[in-house]
């Protein structure tokens, strides 16, 4: 992918999309199926108070944004698409998740016409891994859906 189109996709991902902005998401690298991001370590993101480690629900659906970014870095230059849709998700949570930072990863494990797979992880600012997840996208190439003016 050339800087020019990924820089689009950064624009559209950190400064377009309202919930990637208030995750404070980053997107770091996003080509030919392979998408990783950064988000910094919040108050707001605590699930329990007692340890600080992230909500559950922010790491599923951290998992569940680089996956679907990893699926369109693999389609970018194939052609429109309209949308993809998460049809499953499934997360592993393999400790608690501390730290200053976090990084995301995802991998198109199987980009079919209709539907991709996907393999997803999260690991903090030290390199230790946190959550896995795994999450199949439906793909869509034509509206269907009456668009929104935010």
């Amino acid at each position: 992918m050339e800087a020019e189109n990924f820089e689009q996709l950064r624009e559209l991902f950190e400064e377009k999309i309202p919930f990637n902005k208030l995750m404070g998401l980053k997107l770091l690298e996003a080509s030919e199926g392979k998408a990783t991001m950064r988000f910094d370590f919040r108050p707001e993101l605590i699930g329990n108070f007692e340890l600080g480690i992230l909500h559950g629900g922010v790491i599923s659906a951290a998992l569940d944004v680089i996956g679907a970014w990893a699926v369109l870095s693999a389609f970018v230059d194939k052609g429109p698409l309209v949308g993809i849709g998460t049809v499953d998700l499934r997360v592993d949570y393999l400790r608690p998740a501390s730290g200053g930072h976090f990084i995301c990863t995802g991998t198109v494990m199987r980009p079919g016409r209709i539907l991709a797979s996907t393999r997803m992880e999260l690991a903090n600012d030290k390199g230790v891994l946190c959550a896995i997840g795994t999450a199949i996208y439906r793909l869509s190439r034509e509206e269907k859906f009456e668009k929104v003016n935010l």
